[in-house]
C-alpha cells in the first residue's frame, strides 16, 4: 500500500486536452504536460468558481466568530453551548461523504445549488433565532449541506489535468482564504449596530443567494462543448451535467460510454454501486492516505487549540496582539497558494514528495513553537507554518484524487472532509488532556502525531502501478 501513483479509472482526460492533430491520439492531462494556452478550461468558469469560494467563506466568516457570544446571550450554559457547537462537526462527519457521493450521482450543478440554498436558509433561521432551540435548529441545515467548497473542488478536479490540479485548487483555496480574512472584520463592524447579529446573518443569507445565482449563471454550456471535443468519458460528463437543462444537447457517444450505458439503472442502484466502490477502494488501498490526513489535521488543530491562552501564559501577550498575529498568519496562508506553482515545478509534480517534506517542516515548526523562549521564535514558526500547512492540505487532497480517480472525486473529497470532521471532534479532547500537563502540551502532542504521519509515509513509498485501476475497472 503506497502513497504514490495508484490511479483509479478517474485518471481520464480532463477538459484541458488540446484538440489533436489529424493522425494523432488525443493527449490526456498527464501526458500532455504543460498545456497550451488555448487548452485550458474557459477562464471565465475558473474565475467564477474562485468567486464562489470567496463569497462562501466571506459569508460564513462574518457569522462564525459571533456564534459563541450569541448562544451565551440566549441564556445557554457553557455545557449546552458546547453541545450546540459540536453538533455542526458531528453533522459534517456523517454528511460529507454522503453529499460527495450524491454530487457524483446527480451532478455538480444541482448539488451546488441545493447546498448553497439550504445553507442560506440555515443562516436566515440563525439570525431570527430567539432561543437556544431555534439556534440549534438553524445549525442542522448548515451542518448537513455546507459543502460548497468540497463540491467546488470536485468540480475543479473534473476540469483540469492531474499536473494542473494542485495549482488550480491552491488558487481556489487562496481566493477562499481572502474571504475568510475580510469576513470577520465586516461581521465585527455590523454586530456593533442595533440588531447587529440579525443584520450580519441576513447579509450572509444574501451573500449565499448571490452565490446561488452565480452558480446558476455559470457558462456550463461552454464546458459541455469542450468535453465533447476532447472525448471526455460519459461517466465524467454526467458528473457535470446530469439533470441539467443541457443534457438533451449531448453529442455523440464517447469512447467507453457504451459499456457504461449498459450498467445504467435506477438511482438507488447507482448509489449502492458507488458505495461499494468507495468501500473497496478507500478502506483498503487508501487507508494510509486518510490516516496521514487525519494525523496532520489533528496536529495542526492542536497547535491552534490553545494558541491565545498559551501565548498569554507563556509570554504575557494580550489577546488583541495575538489576534493581530492570527490575522497575519491567515493573510500569509492566503498568499501561500501562489507558491504552489513554482513548488510543483521544482518537485516535478511529485505530490507525495512535496507532502512528505511539508509534513516534515510542520513537525519541525511545531517543535520550535513548543520550545520557543521568545516571541521572535513564535512569529517565525507561525509564519512558516502557514505555508507548510496550506501546501500539505493541497497535496494530500491531490493524492486522494490521483489514487482514487476523478470519477468519484466528490465521494473522495467528501470522505476527506469526514476525516477532518473526526479531527475536529478528537482534537479538543486531546487538547484538554494535554493542557493539564503544560501550555506547551497540545503543540507537543501535535508534533508527535506529525512524526507518526511521516513514519507512515516513509513506509509507503510511491511506486508506479495500475493495480488500483484494474480492480475498480473490474467492478
Amino acid at each position: 500500500m503506497d502513497l504514490g501513483d495508484r490511479r483509479g479509472p478517474g485518471a481520464a482526460p480532463g477538459l484541458i486536452s488540446a484538440t489533436p492533430k489529424p493522425g494523432q491520439e488525443p493527449r490526456t492531462g498527464a501526458e500532455a504536460g504543460t498545456p497550451d494556452p488555448g487548452a485550458l478550461p474557459d477562464r471565465r468558469f475558473l474565475l467564477c468558481l474562485y468567486l464562489v469560494g470567496f463569497l462562501d467563506l466571506f459569508g460564513i466568516s462574518m457569522v462564525v466568530p459571533l456564534l459563541s457570544l450569541r448562544v451565551k446571550s440566549l441564556g445557554a450554559s457553557p455545557t449546552v453551548a458546547g453541545i450546540v457547537g459540536s453538533s455542526y462537526g458531528i453533522l459534517q462527519l456523517f454528511s460529507s461523504t454522503l453529499v460527495g457521493c450524491w454530487s457524483d450521482m446527480t451532478g455538480r450543478r444541482t448539488s451546488l445549488l441545493v447546498c448553497i440554498l439550504f445553507s442560506a436558509l440555515g443562516y436566515l433561521i440563525l439570525g431570527a433565532s430567539t432561543n437556544v432551540f431555534l439556534f440549534a435548529l438553524a445549525r442542522v441545515p448548515v451542518g448537513i449541506f455546507k459543502h460548497t467548497l468540497s463540491i467546488s473542488r470536485a468540480l475543479l478536479s473534473d476540469l483540469v489535468s492531474e499536473k494542473e490540479r494542485p495549482l488550480v485548487i491552491g488558487q481556489f483555496n487562496t481566493a477562499s482564504s481572502v474571504g475568510f480574512i475580510l469576513g470577520p472584520m465586516v461581521g465585527g463592524y455590523l454586530t456593533e449596530l442595533d440588531d447587529g447579529f440579525y443584520l450580519t446573518c441576513f447579509i450572509c443569507f444574501l451573500v449565499f443567494l448571490l452565490n446561488a445565482g452565480l452558480v446558476w449563471l455559470f457558462p456550463w454550456s461552454d464546458i459541455k462543448v469542450n468535453s465533447t471535443k476532447t472525448g471526455l468519458p460519459l461517466g465524467k460528463n454526467r458528473a457535470l451535467w446530469r439533470k441539467t437543462d443541457y443534457e438533451g444537447q449531448e453529442g455523440s457517444p464517447t469512447p467507453g460510454s457504451a459499456a457504461r450505458g449498459k450498467t445504467a439503472g435506477p438511482p438507488w442502484t447507482e448509489v449502492m454501486s458507488t458505495l461499494r466502490v468507495m468501500r473497496s477502494l478507500l478502506f483498503s488501498d487508501m487507508w494510509d492516505i486518510f490516516l496521514v490526513h487525519l494525523l496532520m489535521a489533528v496536529a495542526v488543530m492542536l497547535y491552534y487549540s490553545n494558541f491565545v491562552l498559551a501565548l498569554e501564559e507563556r509570554f504575557g501577550v494580550s489577546p488583541k496582539t495575538t489576534g493581530y498575529l492570527i490575522s497575519y498568519s491567515n493573510a500569509l496562508g492566503a498568499l501561500a497558494g501562489f507558491a504552489l506553482g513554482p513548488i510543483m515545478r521544482l518537485y516535478e509534480h511529485n505530490s507525495h514528495r512535496i507532502l512528505l517534506h511539508s509534513n516534515t517542516l510542520t513537525l519541525l515548526l511545531l517543535l520550535l513553537y513548543s520550545t520557543a523562549r521568545t516571541m521572535a521564535a513564535v512569529v517565525l514558526s507561525s509564519t512558516l507554518l502557514c505555508f507548510s500547512t496550506v501546501i500539505g492540505r493541497t497535496c494530500v487532497m491531490d493524492l486522494q484524487l490521483t489514487v482514487g480517480g476523478a470519477r468519484a472525486s466528490g465521494t473522495l473529497i467528501g470522505v476527506g472532509q469526514s476525516v477532518t470532521a473526526v479531527g475536529r471532534i478528537v482534537a479538543p479532547l486531546l487538547s484538554g488532556v494535554a493542557q493539564e500537563v503544560s501550555p506547551c502540551g497540545p503543540p507537543s502532542l501535535g508534533a508527535a502525531l506529525a512524526l507518526v504521519a511521516i513514519f507512515i509515509m516513509s513506509l509507503n513509498k510511491p511506486r508506479s502501478g495500475g493495480d488500483g485501476s484494474d480492480r475498480l475497472k473490474s467492478e
